[in-house]
């Protein structure tokens, strides 16, 4: 494949509008999905009748980088950005606020495209998100591409699985440093539903201090490895290995979260490792 020449970081200037802030290693995130939205759409828009994106976190569009106050744009314009632009855009987002701010952007810098908007907790409005995607026929094929940014846990399973019963590939943040690590002990409060409600599975805490007796696995791992294999009995039988984002604080490198890609055709993760080893930064990978 020939060297791209998108870039999905694009500064731009303060509109007034709602700008969230975010910390400088979002941007390793945001290079992933540009890149990968930007081959997505190049190689599958002349296979496929529809292209669709779809924003289960979608927030304002643009983002502050922390201590230099620098705006850049942030997932839904990026989607918007690239090159050849997807047939549909479904966005998503609780925030009434920014849910605004992203649709005034929009409209103002795409007028033209087919851009849809639902406000609320996605885990509640799934079916109002489903229902938005083009219906599949032989005249009509229909491939989407998932773009899941929480900043918590705060992703019910039953939601991807929901989704997942579609013909579509999955880019997903997993918290697994920023929230994961850090409330580890209060997740295994049995009154606390995080956990269950992620993995859909109640029984959770057996499980992790089966892993943890046995195999020494750390809480981290125990949600990747899961996540993953849960996954996989959806149809996503060839995972790539999750791509961890490490910022160096105190010289240490502290993982933050893992881009988890999800894909049921070959050719999804062939794209997904040229993203992450030719566009991203430099990081490990763990399983």
């Amino acid at each position: 494949m020939n060297k791209l020449s998108f870039n999905p970081i694009q500064e731009v200037l303060d509109d007034g509008l709602e700008i969230p802030e975010v910390g400088e290693w979002g941007i390793e995130k945001y290079k992933c999905l540009g890149y990968y939205a930007e081959i997505f759409t190049k190689s599958m828009s002349k296979k496929w009748n529809n292209l669709v994106y779809i924003d289960l976190f979608a927030s304002s569009g643009y983002c502050k980088i922390k201590k230099t106050n620098r705006i850049i744009k942030s997932g839904a314009l990026i989607s918007l950005s690239v090159t050849i632009p997807f047939k549909r855009y479904i966005f998503c987002e609780e925030d009434e606020n920014l849910l605004n701010s992203l649709q005034q952007r929009v409209k103002r810098d795409y007028p033209n495209v087919d851009a849809h908007f639902i406000s609320g907790d996605c885990n509640l409005k799934i079916l109002d998100i489903i229902n938005l995607i083009p219906k599949y026929s032989s005249n009509n094929t229909v491939l989407s591409f998932a773009f899941i940014d929480p900043f918590r846990l705060n992703i019910n399973f039953r939601t991807v699985q929901m989704l997942c019963a579609y013909r579509m590939d999955i880019l997903m943040l997993i918290a697994t440093g920023m929230a994961a690590t850090r409330n580890a002990k209060r997740y295994q409060n049995p009154t606390n539903e995080t956990i269950a409600k992620f993995l859909d599975d109640n029984n959770w805490r057996s499980s992790y201090q089966g892993e943890a007796d046995l195999n020494d696995q750390s809480f981290t791992q125990f949600l990747a490895a899961t996540y993953k294999a849960n996954l996989e009995k959806l149809g996503y039988t060839k995972a790539s290995d999750f791509h961890a984002v490490r910022y160096r604080q105190n010289n240490m490198n502290v993982l933050l979260y893992h881009l988890a890609f999800f894909s049921k055709d070959k050719l999804g993760n062939t794209f997904w490792d040229i993203v992450r080893t030719q566009y991203s930064g430099e990081q490990t990978s763990m399983f």
